[in-house]
């Protein structure tokens, strides 16, 4: 798959994340089986546990549009390497698209793709078959 209108997407979501107090904005584009690309970036809070990721901003946008069907995503960020997503944001994609291919990106064209399931093994596992 070819990530760079994803990644382009991306950076540009990433300059309207509101990152106040890390100063680390992180944008995402989803692609959904429709064809469309939904962004987000990530919206911080003093409280951090209430911080949304570019992650799952850009699921939620996706879902609110009527996409739930995912195919690709792209995560941008000015880091030495690649960030891929935090715990949180790999559950809510495994919910959706566990065989979906992520390609992290930095500013500096440093990429690295995996598959959700791959950065998440079993997400489901012993949680959904109790008796």
């Amino acid at each position: 798959m070819q990530f760079d209108e994803l990644i382009a997407e991306a950076k540009a979501v990433r300059l309207r994340a509101y990152a106040p107090y890390s100063h680390f904005p992180v944008g995402a584009a989803i692609l959904g089986r429709s064809g469309r690309i939904f962004t987000g970036c990530n919206v911080e809070n003093l409280s951090f546990g209430l911080t949304i990721c570019a992650e799952r901003g850009a699921v939620c946008a996706a879902l609110a549009a009527g996409e739930r069907d995912f195919v690709a995503m792209a995560v941008v960020a000015d880091s030495r390497e690649p960030v891929t997503p935090c715990g949180a944001c790999r559950q809510v994609l495994a919910e959706f698209a566990p065989e979906m291919e992520i390609c992290s990106a930095n500013l500096h064209e440093v990429r690295f793709s995996a598959r959700v399931i791959d950065l998440l093994p079993r997400p489901k596992a012993g949680i959904l078959d109790n008796p």
